[in-house]
C-alpha cells in the first residue's frame, strides 16, 4: 500500500517544469498586474503546443465569443493575465505527468472537461460578486484537481486498483476516501505538487486547507479560508462523481447560501453552463 511519505518522495522526484514555462513563470514574481504582456505574449507564441492549449481552450463554447480567437494576444486580451497563468501551469504539469484519470472512473477528456468547467463556473458566478477574486481564483480552480493524476498513477501501479474503483463507487465523499487508503487528498497532493515546482504560494495555502485544518497559520487566514469555501462550492458543483447534476447543483448552491451568498446568482450561472456543456457535447 502506498504511504504519504511515498507520494511525497514521488513528488519531490518530478523533474522542473520547463524552460519557457519558467521564463513565464519569473513574469509573474511580482504579481499578475504587473506582468510584461508582450513579453508574455512572445514567451507563449514560442511554444507550439502551449499556443494551440491556450487558443483551443479560449475558443471554447462555454466561453461564447462570437468571432474565433486566432491569436495569443487576443486571448490574453480576453481571459486576462490570471486566467492565462493557469492555461500555462496546467499545460506544463500536463507535459510532467501521466494524464490518465481512469482509476477515478473517468477520461481523460471528462478529467480536462471537469477542470475547465471548474475554472468557467468560478469565473462566470463569482466575477458576478469580485471580479478580481474571480480572477485569481479561476486558474486555481483549473489545475486544482491534479493531483488525482498522481493518485491515479499510484492506484494503478498497486495491487489495489479494483478496489479502489469499486469503493469509489459507493462513496459519496471522494476526499474521504482518498484520506482511507493515502492518509492524504489529491488536493493536498496538488499543494505539494505546487510548492514543488514554486508555484503561487496563495493557492499552496488554500489547497493545503481544501480538507484539513492546517496548524500553521498564514497572513491574511480568513481570506485563505473564504478562498477555500468558494472552491469547496466549485468541487460540489464540478466532480468525478457528477458534472453539473441537478444534485450537484444544488448541494452546491447549499453550500454558498452556508458563505452568505445569492443561491439564484449561483443557480443562473451553474444551469447556463450546464446547457452549454450539455450542448457541446451533443447532449440538448
Amino acid at each position: 500500500m502506498t504511504t504519504f511519505s511515498d507520494i511525497v518522495k514521488k513528488i519531490d522526484s518530478l523533474p522542473p517544469l520547463s524552460h519557457v514555462v519558467m521564463q513565464i513563470q519569473k513574469l509573474y514574481e511580482e504579481g499578475s498586474e504587473n506582468v510584461n504582456v508582450l513579453k508574455l505574449i512572445r514567451l507563449i507564441e514560442s511554444d507550439a503546443t502551449l499556443t494551440a492549449d491556450v487558443l483551443k481552450f479560449v475558443n471554447a463554447p462555454k466561453y461564447g465569443f462570437s468571432k474565433k480567437i486566432a491569436s495569443v494576444s487576443q486571448a490574453v486580451t480576453l481571459l486576462g493575465t490570471e486566467i492565462i497563468y493557469g492555461l500555462v501551469v496546467e499545460h506544463a504539469m500536463y507535459e510532467r505527468l501521466e494524464t490518465d484519470p481512469s482509476p477515478y472512473g473517468i477520461t481523460t477528456l471528462q478529467f480536462n472537461d471537469m477542470c475547465r468547467l471548474q475554472s468557467a463556473l468560478m469565473f462566470q458566478w463569482y466575477s458576478m460578486i469580485d471580479l478580481r477574486d474571480a480572477q485569481f481564483l479561476s486558474p486555481l480552480a483549473l489545475i486544482m484537481e491534479i493531483g488525482k493524476l498522481i493518485l491515479s498513477k499510484e492506484i494503478k501501479e498497486s495491487a489495489y486498483a479494483a478496489q479502489f474503483r469499486r469503493g469509489l463507487a459507493q462513496t459519496s465523499d471522494v476526499s474521504k476516501y482518498e484520506y482511507e487508503l493515502f492518509e492524504t487528498t489529491s488536493y493536498y497532493v496538488s499543494a505539494l505538487l505546487f510548492e514543488h515546482w514554486n508555484l503561487e504560494s496563495t493557492f499552496v495555502e488554500i489547497l493545503k486547507r481544501m480538507d484539513f485544518e492546517a496548524e500553521e497559520s498564514v497572513e491574511c487566514l480568513e481570506r485563505v479560508e473564504y478562498f477555500r469555501d468558494l472552491l469547496d462550492v466549485i468541487r460540489t458543483a464540478v466532480s468525478v462523481k457528477g458534472i453539473l447534476t441537478h444534485t450537484s447543483i444544488d448541494k452546491a448552491a447549499a453550500l454558498v447560501k452556508e458563505i452568505g451568498l445569492s443561491e439564484e446568482t449561483f443557480l443562473h450561472v451553474a444551469k447556463r453552463l450546464k446547457r452549454h456543456y450539455k450542448q457541446s457535447k451533443g447532449l440538448a
